[in-house]
């Protein structure tokens, strides 16, 4: 799929210009974690964490610049895994790292106040809904890949863009909504997000066999069918972390009460 979008949005300046969000963020993640670390009140930032925001933006960068972007314009395959990258493994290792609660020791009291205030507000308490972030998140893959926005998305920077950018917001809100890492003030039972994740990944799977027999406009059959394997089996693999951290946390908040009742 040779197209405009080639001539428009790759090459060493977009590319460049890309990247640069992921790198200040990256400088930005770092010296918050060192500054904060530095006050005596409070501990020392995990390593765990910076090296889960480091690798979280590398997979997001290495998704929409450099030689596997620039590979996703003709070939499904790459897409895919650009798609792995960008809407779920980028996503759950910066949930991972807890950004918000970094922000909120870093920055000034009455800052981090008005933060908190926000985050407690009701439009982020629909944004952030396990059932929304849901839709957001694979209401958008089934938009993009039944409709002629796929083909789009190839043929303009901009549209290309947003659908990139929108791939990532929702994969990290459908992350954060499922597994709580970070301030969450609108909480929701274990059984709750265990059935909306169940929901979700049965969507995923059942959008990558739409695919594997019907694939988005202008890819062939075959590249179709790789590139929709390639989302089933890969997207399996990047679940099982997800699911695991969901049952580590169930298991965690579960475990004191049943100890407690044993010890009686």
């Amino acid at each position: 799929m040779s197209s405009d979008y080639l001539h428009q949005g790759s090459g060493f300046l977009p590319d460049l210009i890309t990247v640069l969000p992921f790198a200040m963020l990256l400088g930005l993640y770092i010296w918050a974690a060192i500054t904060s670390s530095q006050r005596s009140r409070l501990k020392s930032w995990p390593l765990h964490r910076y090296v889960c925001w480091c690798v979280g933006l590398l997979c997001a960068g290495a998704a929409i610049a450099g030689p596997l972007a620039n590979r996703a314009h003709d070939d499904f395959t790459a897409h895919m895994i650009a798609h792995l990258l960008l809407g779920m493994l980028a996503p759950l290792l910066l949930v991972l790292s807890a950004p918000v609660t970094l922000l909120l020791r870093t920055v000034p009291v009455r800052t981090a106040k008005a933060i908190s205030r926000l985050l407690k507000s009701w439009p982020v308490s629909i944004v952030s809904h396990p059932v929304s972030a849901s839709i957001l998140n694979i209401g958008g893959l089934w938009i993009l890949y039944t409709t002629s926005l796929y083909e789009a998305m190839h043929h303009n920077f901009w549209v290309g863009m947003a659908v990139h950018i929108h791939m990532f917001l929702a994969g990290y809100l459908f992350t954060a909504a499922i597994i709580y890492i970070d301030l969450t003030p609108h909480r929701y039972s274990f059984v709750y997000r265990a059935v909306v994740l169940i929901l979700t990944l049965a969507g995923h799977s059942i959008l990558s066999k739409y695919i594997y027999g019907q694939p988005p406009g202008g890819v062939p059959q075959d590249r179709g069918e790789l590139g929709a394997m390639v989302m089933y089996y890969g997207g399996d693999v990047i679940d099982i972390f997800l699911i695991i951290m969901l049952c580590h946390q169930w298991y965690t908040a579960a475990h004191p009460r049943i100890s407690f009742g044993v010890s009686q």
